[in-house]
């Protein structure tokens, strides 16, 4: 397969976060566009402020108003506003939210016209986003919205190890409810085709956790484990799925049994996000399964106490464009496979099957 390098778009984020800063640090290295086209929705503006706190950083781009103009060899800046704007690092306030949706919500038009390949979303803010035209928690349920897709999973990967979600920003005291068969059954769907066409994985074996601790102790505390999760894993080993479980959650991610899987699926966000982002030590990436675009975002927040005092880490952010990259190149290839199954085998099987139909 010849790769074509993808043109990436990256919305900027709470304007006041810590986003524009390391979208800044990471494209400045001139080798991000021998394996992608970046492509910013933001305003020059805007990026010529966070130039200033990072002195040190040469970052050369070209504005652009149309998508036909985007040149591979440089940086791009998708003009999304012309208006001068108060930027005030590190406060949350409407002026932030505003203009985050605003670039995000032209990134992804941008993404479902196909303008761009792949999309990488820095930080926003999920109290100062809300609006009449925007009434989302954050990126998972509005990329949903604008798919239309009936289910989505928010999938956070660190390499070989990724944590999926059952449900994603509800309040604790409503995760139960929300729980039940037929979503978790939606969502192993999800992240089991996810494993085969965005990571490659032709028999994916999935671990799903219980709600309860200690897996509800054979329904001693709690049901949901013999009354919603292990009807659900049974069902999917009946449509083919390697799924097992339910695993108490404490016990399997201190004994790393996850390294034993290509994904696991937790209920709710603080059982499979708190230890995922202990072990990821900072390289964790945000994935939107199940959407027929690539979306991925770092695995952490706008980060306010230090923005604009150029401080900010770009590892997950850098991590999370190269997995935006690598996912475009493999779902290229799922494709390609699909199409002619015999791309699949290796050179020495199809020797094999040669001899074989000899003997015969």
């Amino acid at each position: 397969m010849i790769q074509t390098k993808p043109i990436i778009g990256i919305s900027c984020g709470d304007l006041n976060g810590i986003g524009i800063e390391i979208i800044i640090k990471t494209l400045s290295d001139n080798r991000i566009l021998e394996l992608c086209t970046p492509v910013i929705f933001s305003s020059n503006k805007v990026i010529n402020f966070y130039k200033k706190s990072t002195p040190e950083v040469s970052f050369n781009y070209q504005n652009i108003k149309e998508f036909s103009r985007i040149t591979p060899k440089q940086i791009n800046i998708f003009n999304c506003w012309d208006e001068e704007v108060v930027i005030t690092p590190g406060q949350l306030n409407d002026v932030g939210g505003k203009y985050a949706i605003l670039s995000l919500q032209t990134a992804v038009a941008a993404l479902k016209q196909k303008h761009i390949d792949g999309l990488v979303t820095a930080p926003i803010h999920k109290k100062n986003i809300q609006s009449a035209e925007f009434n989302f928690t954050g990126h998972t349920p509005y990329l949903k919205h604008m798919f239309g897709v009936n289910d989505v999973v928010m999938m956070l990967c660190a390499g070989n190890f990724r944590v999926a979600l059952v449900t994603e920003h509800i309040p604790v005291g409503e995760v139960a409810k929300h729980i039940t068969k037929e979503k978790i059954l939606s969502k192993l769907k999800i992240v089991h085709q996810s494993l085969q066409q965005d990571f490659g994985i032709d028999r994916p074996k999935i671990a799903v956790l219980g709600l309860n601790p200690h897996a509800g102790d054979e329904g001693l505390i709690g049901s949901e484990e013999e009354t919603i999760i292990k009807p659900a894993i049974k069902e999917a080993k009946n449509n083919n799925m390697l799924v097992v479980g339910p695993f108490s959650a404490d016990a399997f991610f201190a004994r790393r049994s996850f390294d034993k899987f290509d994904a696991v699926l937790a209920m709710y966000h603080d059982q499979g996000l708190i230890p995922f982002k202990a072990l990821a030590s900072g390289d964790g990436v945000n994935y939107t399964a199940g959407l027929s675009a690539v979306r991925t975002s770092p695995d952490h927040g706008v980060a306010f106490d230090i923005a604009g005092k150029d401080k900010a880490d770009t590892s997950s952010f850098l991590v999370a464009l190269f997995e935006c990259i690598e996912i475009i190149n493999r779902r290229s290839q799922y494709e390609e496979n699909r199409k002619n199954p015999l791309r699949k085998l290796t050179p020495q099987i199809l020797a094999n099957a040669v001899d074989e139909d000899i003997s015969e």
